[in-house]
């Protein structure tokens, strides 16, 4: 009797389970097409904004400026204008200065789907997560999994930080490595060329911790000289693409690797990297430089524990909207183990050399970098480099300002001292949008034309 009754109340309670459930998806499921009540509203919104055209040549965005309180205005690339950025300026300079990596807009255009992201007005209001971090779990997964499928650096047993763009990670690291309960700074030293932001932040904290100090290889000739010291290795190096190595060695030495180009769009990948402190960032991975973020593989716990403790009183940890796109990007970058995503940048960086390259064939005023190829693990094969920049040199003794030289010329790039190195080198940027590089390649064209006859100067 009992086995009876209890029997009918688990079917009653069964049926009524299913009703309900048929219930909820006849709700939700009307004329062949999902109804997703709030979410229905933002992507309607979303998808009404990416449908403005901007001729191609730029683009409209959810956050950008309206008109008449009506649609958002088209936010025109280098060199158009117009409301809808069909109008080309002819005598406009091209823009090579800046990393904006919208090279792999495109991309994202035909990935719009898998990377979408809708986010409800509730979605993590704390200040941290479940477990009182600042850091998502889930998303810290997906990064050793990136870094494992890749073949770029070993996470195996090293702790993971997070950070607002490699540049707040950079600045924790520095910090975390410099000498404690001591009046005596801390020198930061980079070899020639180095990346402008190691000085650059140095200087403008003008912390009593840490001081910039220049050139690794000056401080390698009076090693004995060196008492405390912290060198930043770029490998790949900003702005030249070359694999650095470190320059200095000993006890008093202490190491940050920026990789942040060591993806397989920018160089070969000859092998994981495994140094005690490693930097990287989204925004040259998938071209998100605006969401900021960064991260750090890490060897030593109380390294890791004092960076945490740096960006904590700093900034309370990072944006976890930020923590979300990432985690929504980065689970697009895995699907089919991220062969899409870096096959595409990679032959979009390729193309764009080989273009700069035959650009320049002819020339005997201007020189580029050269970088000989290497095997890359990622490929399986010997591949050539295909840096983010160019670091092209003019050849003329009376050429001393090359940024100069192709100002004159219509062309911006980045100062050759912004990198501790002489003004005869210029950095161009080669990431930018294709309406950017089409137009840099065009004016170094016309300036290679010209060289036989009268001086561009």
């Amino acid at each position: 009797m009992v086995k009876s009754m209890f029997s009918s109340k688990y079917v009653a309670c069964l049926v009524s389970s299913i009703i309900l459930n048929a219930l909820f998806i006849i709700n939700i499921f009307v004329g062949g097409q999902w109804n997703l009540s709030w979410t229905s509203r933002a992507a309607a919104e979303a998808e009404t904004v990416a449908a403005i055209s901007c001729s191609g040549h730029g683009r409209a965005y959810l956050d950008g400026l309206v008109v008449d309180g009506n649609e958002p205005v088209c936010e025109c690339n280098t060199c158009y204008a117009g409301s809808d950025c069909s109008q080309f300026i002819p005598d406009c300079a091209a823009n090579a200065d800046g990393g904006d990596p919208l090279f792999l807009e495109p991309f994202w255009m035909r990935h719009v789907a898998s990377s979408a992201l809708v986010e409800a007005g509730w979605h993590r209001m704390s200040y941290t997560f479940n477990d009182h971090t600042f850091i998502s779990k889930e998303l810290e997964r997906i990064i050793r999994k990136l870094h494992a499928i890749v073949g770029n650096a070993v996470t195996e047993n090293r702790f993971i930080i997070f950070g607002a763009g490699s540049t707040q990670v950079l600045n924790a690291a520095a910090y975390a490595l410099s000498l404690e309960n001591t009046s005596s700074s801390t020198g930061i030293v980079a070899s020639v060329p180095y990346y402008t932001l190691y000085k650059g932040q140095a200087e403008y904290f003008s912390s009593a911790k840490f001081k910039f100090q220049g050139d690794a290889y000056t401080w390698r000739k009076k090693s004995d000289a060196i008492t405390n010291m912290i060198e930043f290795v770029t490998s790949p190096n900003n702005p030249d693409g070359r694999l650095n190595k470190q320059i200095l060695h000993g006890p008093n030495v202490k190491t940050i690797y920026d990789r942040a180009y060591y993806w397989p769009h920018f160089t070969p990948i000859p092998a994981p990297a495994d140094e005690d402190l490693m930097v990287f960032t989204l925004s040259k991975l998938t071209g998100h430089a605006g969401s900021r973020f960064g991260w750090a593989v890490i060897k030593d716990e109380n390294v890791f524990n004092r960076m945490t403790a740096h960006i904590n009183i700093n900034s309370m940890g990072v944006s976890m909207d930020s923590q979300l796109r990432a985690f929504k990007l980065l689970k697009a970058v895995l699907e089919g183990e991220g062969k899409e995503i870096f096959d595409f940048a990679y032959q979009t960086m390729k193309a764009r050399w080989e273009r700069l390259t035959m650009a320049l064939s002819s020339s005997k005023r201007f020189s580029l970098q050269k970088n000989n190829p290497q095997y890359c693990i990622f490929y399986n094969r010997v591949r050539e480099f295909s840096p983010a920049y160019a670091w092209l040199k003019c050849e003329r003794k009376d050429d001393k300002d090359c940024y100069a030289v192709l100002k004159a010329a219509k062309i911006i790039g980045r100062q050759g001292n912004k990198f501790g190195s002489e003004d005869h080198y210029v950095r161009l940027s080669l990431v930018r949008s294709h309406d950017d590089f089409n137009i840099l390649i065009d004016r170094l064209n016309k300036l290679v034309s010209e060289e036989d006859g009268a001086k561009t100067m």
